[in-house]
């Protein structure tokens, strides 16, 4: 049946919001109003709330978990159900039980994320360096605080932090916990907050105390003396470098690289990973070597399983034959998860307003902040002791006369007029009058009035030492030491990440395979290197170079040789000629500056190919120097590309020539005068940078001009300039024996 047509004002009805009372007002915002009204609270609650750490090392979510657990007395009893902490966490937390019991398993034994845990587990709470090994739920769970807990509630109910209302006022909670030892840096901790984020890298405890102490003791002391490197619960090995850590250590930012660490079993040819970084996990690490096994990276691998069990965690490699161990596991540490870099970013609400610290820094604030929670703990007590004083004071008056006040007692008509009738009859006040008249019949004896009397005296002892505490600095310092050794002796243990450092490390470096060939290889005087085949050599002509330049060096070689290059800058290039495509003599060649990315303005001095680094480098400067430095002083475990300090930069270089086995040089000054010496008359040098020794005496307005060896020169009469020792200033060169000389850096 054809639909009614609808009437004209009943459509209009239908399609006008206004008519049907939907349409809602546009009300026009600037959004700085938008961001500081509805944005800006959110992101302040979750940076001052949420996920920013206190100097006490804690979120507020281990806070309330941690004193709920002190309040069920779980920090002496036995393990309770998970379930129930967690429910019980709720009158302080109330965000859900699911984030409860996730903060809980963080902080777990079980879970294995801190150094120091917290929480002492039972059951199945997961591990941290599993993605796919979940944690149990909380119903099959046990749960309670370990020992080192002692230390972050000591002394809390003795008004050594202040106390809030919780989020429905029924009960007080702790705004810090009274942490004995500086937890911000020993347990790891990692946030993300709106706008800013947080990741702490967590220190040995024992580490941690004696850099305190040393702190405290000295405040400008070296800290990377007591405090060596970050710990990581997982171990594995950390790369050190001493100047990055003294960044981080400074600054509170920057990152370290942690490997895993491994053993090899020859019998059964595998190689066995028991340690990997805090980083990553063993999924990360198994996906990505199966990913370099299927694309042809990783041919040495037969097989890689996860092998984990009750004993801890193990990755086991199977090889196949002939396969080195230590090749390999150098090339999964630079392909794969099992070398991975941890970021620090020291960021810590201090006073409710986020700061990123440096080490010293923390330890700075952290000692105030303990500073004053130990004076207020030392206040409290002074105060309950000044009161008890005041009581035995006022039984003491009562004690003199006991039969006095026995007989007020007695003639008392009413009960409500004991109390005044003893302040009256003694002078005391109405609390001391109340404590006397509770006393019972039978401690009115000789030995109990004795003991009070004792105990009055030791009392105000007590009170007067109190008292010098709160008035000396030093002595409050001296408590916090002395607490600090105290943690450091009970609960410190060994590191568990090992420290290398990096020049110990072999860097794994991706080479193709380089089929070695003869070349001619060509270095010109501004740079431009080239290298040549034979045969193309054969086929070429005259060797083509800019305006104003010539050949320097030339060598014959093969294609895969390692090349090393000095420049001006006293620093030298190392790379290997596979890096640089064949070319002809018709062309200009390679032009070093750019094709190694040197600094602007530097130049190519001298080329030499190192082959087994066996011999030495002689380097001749203007003042009439020469330093002798043993070629292997340029070996490098590490592929690096650059060197800096080369040579010495003290005077301006004049020549360098690479020495197989000792021989005669003639040297030449702008005087002109030559001298001829024998090479073993320069000592070898442990340092690249020395100055080397005096090899010519020259006039202060001559210089040293040009380095020859003794069969490459005309010299007819060459025991008139050959000397026996050294420096000498040389013999005049007489016109027989002058020749012309192209100076410079020729050889």
């Amino acid at each position: 049946m054809p639909k009614k047509k609808q009437p004209e004002e009943n459509r209009h009805k239908a399609t006008n919001p206004n008519v049907l009372g939907l349409h809602a007002a546009v009300v026009e915002q600037s959004i700085t109003d938008t961001l500081e009204t509805n944005y800006m609270p959110y992101a302040m609650s979750v940076i001052v709330s949420r996920a920013i750490p206190e100097i006490d090392g804690f979120k507020p979510s281990h806070r309330k978990l941690l004193y709920t657990m002190y309040k069920m007395g779980l920090l002496t009893g036995a393990r309770t159900k998970s379930a129930n902490i967690v429910g019980q966490t709720m009158r302080l937390n109330p965000h859900g039980d699911a984030a409860i019991y996730d903060t809980m398993v963080r902080l777990s034994k079980g879970y294995g994320a801190l150094l120091t845990p917290f929480v002492d587990s039972k059951g199945n709470f997961g591990k941290c360096y599993s993605r796919d090994m979940s944690c149990a739920a909380p119903r099959y769970t046990e749960a309670k605080l370990t020992p080192i807990c002692a230390e972050l509630f000591r002394d809390i109910d003795s008004d050594t932090v202040d106390f809030a209302d919780n989020y429905d006022n029924t009960m007080k909670e702790p705004v810090l916990l009274p942490t004995t030892f500086p937890n911000i840096l020993v347990s790891a901790n990692s946030g993300i907050a709106v706008g800013m984020a947080s990741q702490f890298c967590g220190f040995a405890l024992k580490e941690v105390c004696q850099t305190t102490v040393a702190y405290l003791k000295d405040p400008s002391c070296d800290l990377t003396e007591t405090l060596l490197a970050p710990d990581f619960p997982t171990g594995g090995e950390l790369i050190c470098d001493p100047d990055t850590l003294r960044s981080i250590y400074d600054s509170g930012r920057g990152s370290v690289r942690v490997r895993a660490r491994y053993r090899y079993v020859k019998e059964e040819n595998l190689i066995e990973i028991y340690e990997i970084p805090y980083s990553t996990t063993v999924e990360a690490i198994l996906d990505k070597v199966a990913e370099l096994i299927k694309t042809g990276k990783a041919k040495e691998i037969a097989d890689m399983r996860d092998e984990t069990d009750l004993s801890g965690l193990k990755l086991a490699i199977d090889l196949k034959r002939g396969v080195d161990p230590d090749k390999l596991m150098t090339k999964l540490f630079k392909l794969t998860p099992l070398e991975d870099t941890f970021a620090c970013n020291f960021n810590v609400l201090i006073a409710g307003m986020p700061k990123v610290l440096g080490v010293r820094q923390i330890l700075e604030e952290w000692t105030a902040w303990r500073t004053e929670s130990v004076r207020r703990r030392v206040y409290f007590v002074l105060n309950k002791r000044k009161d008890k004083l005041h009581l035995l004071k006022g039984l003491k008056r009562i004690l003199l006369d006991i039969d006095k006040a026995i007989r007020i007692i007695r003639e008392t008509k009413e009960e409500a007029e004991v109390i005044p009738n003893l302040m009256i009859g003694f002078g005391i006040d109405q609390v001391q009058a109340e404590f006397v008249a509770e006393i019972k019949l039978r401690n009115i004896n000789q030995e109990y009035i004795l003991k009070r009397v004792q105990e009055t005296a030791d009392l105000e002892e007590e009170i007067a030492d109190l008292q010098d505490i709160l008035d000396d600095p030093r002595r409050v310092k001296q408590l916090i030491i002395d607490e600090l050794e105290e943690v450091a002796k009970k609960y410190g243990e060994p590191r568990r990440t090992a420290i290398v450092y990096g020049h110990e490390v072999e860097e794994y470096r991706e080479e193709e395979d380089v089929t070695e060939y003869p070349v001619s290889v060509f270095l010109s005087r501004e740079g431009y290197f080239k290298k040549i085949t034979p045969a193309s050599l054969r086929m070429s002509g005259e060797q083509k170079y800019k305006d104003g330049d010539s050949l320097r060096q030339t060598f014959e070689t093969t294609s895969g040789a390692e090349i090393m290059f000095f420049t001006d800058r006293c620093q030298v290039y190392k790379t290997r000629l596979s890096e640089f495509e064949d070319t002809k003599a018709s062309l200009l060649g390679d032009y070093l500056p750019a094709k190694l990315g040197m600094d602007a303005g530097e130049n190519v001095l001298y080329a030499v190919l190192p082959g087994d680094y066996s011999g030495a480098l002689l380097f001749f400067f203007e003042n009439g120097k020469a330093a002798r430095v043993a070629l292997s002083s340029y070996r490098t475990t590490s592929n690096r590309r650059k060197l800096t300090g080369a040579y010495a930069d003290k005077a301006p270089l004049v020549c360098i020539r690479r020495i197989d086995e000792d021989c005669e040089l003639a040297v030449y000054s702008t005087e002109p005068r030559c001298l001829i010496f024998h090479t073993a008359l320069l000592a070898p040098k442990t340092t690249r940078t020395t100055q080397g020794v005096a090899v010519m005496n020259l006039k202060p307005k001559y210089r040293l001009e040009a380095v020859k060896a003794l069969e490459e020169t005309s010299i007819s009469n060459q025991s008139r300039y050959r000397v026996r020792a050294i420096p000498a200033a040389g013999a005049l060169v007489r016109e027989e024996d002058a020749e012309e000389r192209q100076i410079g850096l020729l050889e």
